[in-house]
């Protein structure tokens, strides 16, 4: 893994360390980062986190904060993605009052609110060309200046951001600056895929049958040994926050105190049929099958719900509206999986 500290060492913390942080797992590829987690926490310089989507990237983040002198002081998460360019530098390092239009009141900003702390950027790859610019001349020296103040100001804090894509490509074409990147990947760890992660679902599966068992006052559950079968089949596309969630509405719509899941209700294990989309260009390939999962998800969600938009808004842990637009958006109606009144 490039730039990051070697791996071969044994991790100095044991396992249940990392379980309170949400870090659970035993496979090689697991535990190896989990060993460069434990170096980089011990220094106090930038770092990168890659991985896929659902991986944990955040869950690692926050272990390098929770495992590092500044365990103490803040840790504020920013997703690169939300800040628009016209409020990027009010929202990262403040303001004062009068500094524009809408500025009744002085803003400490972000930056100063991880004071002594972290500031973790998320999605980092969304970062537009200005933003990239605004982020390097504060990594340079860690010093701003709030809109419309007269002084610098010096902020106390460890950069940590993380990606799903691969940032080198993104500079070959020019959609990332290579004096950023550079910047950034002082240190970097890689979340692995589940799928690369052996035995580690059925641990993973196990946890959060437990947690949320505790978070929703249910009693725990079993897995069936089918339904463990197919864990142990299915690639994960989306990691992690894919089991997570499946686990979680199995606990919540299950019937008695064994989960059996019904494999022709898994669609998120039922392959895109290729054959499907022959002919087609990638950016229309994949809209189609982007399309295709999320009717049949919602399908399937509604069905189990009964309908019912609030609980599967809980469940899908989407926005009630959003999951709402989304339903709409396919033609699908909640009265059309409501359990017949006869």
């Amino acid at each position: 893994m490039r730039g990051e500290p070697g791996g071969s060492q044994q991790a100095h913390r044991g396992p249940d360390v990392y379980a309170r942080l949400s870090l659970v797992g035993n496979s090689p590829a697991f535990r190896q980062a989990l060993q460069v987690i434990d170096r980089i926490a011990a220094v106090d310089a930038t770092v990168l986190i890659r991985g896929e989507t659902g991986t944990g990237k955040e869950l690692a983040a926050r272990a390098v904060h929770y495992l590092s002198r500044r365990r103490d002081s803040p840790f504020i998460p920013v997703n690169c993605g939300a800040l628009p360019d016209s409020l990027l530098e009010s929202e990262l390092f403040g303001h004062v009052r009068g500094a524009f239009t809408d500025a009744k009141q002085q803003n400490p900003g972000l930056v100063a609110e991880a004071q002594g702390g972290t500031l973790f950027l998320d999605e980092v790859e969304a970062m537009t060309p200005r933003a990239q610019v605004v982020l390097l001349r504060f990594l340079q020296d860690h010093k701003y200046r709030p809109v419309g103040g007269r002084l610098l100001a010096s902020a106390n804090v460890r950069v940590i951001v993380s990606t799903n894509v691969d940032l080198e490509d993104l500079v070959v074409q020019n959609k990332f600056r290579r004096d950023v990147l550079f910047r950034l990947s002082i240190l970097s760890v890689t979340m692995p895929a589940l799928r690369d992660r052996e035995d580690d679902v059925l641990l993973l599966a196990e946890y959060f049958l437990h947690r949320f068992a505790a978070e929703y006052g249910r009693p725990v559950k079993r897995l069936h040994a089918d339904t463990i079968s197919l864990l142990l089949a299915h690639r994960w596309p989306g990691n992690v926050r894919e089991l997570e969630n499946m686990i979680l509405r199995e606990l919540l719509l299950a019937d008695g105190d064994v989960i059996k899941i019904d494999p022709h209700c898994r669609l998120a294990s039922q392959p895109i049929a290729i054959g499907r989309l022959n002919g087609q260009s990638f950016k229309s390939a994949k809209a189609r099958a982007i399309a295709d999962f999320e009717r049949s998800y919602l399908s399937h969600l509604l069905t189990k719900t009964g309908g019912n938009v609030s609980l599967a808004a809980r469940i899908s842990g989407k926005d009630r509206g959003s999951l709402n637009k989304l339903i709409k958006k396919h033609g699908l109606t909640s009265e059309h999986f409501r359990p017949s009144s006869d």
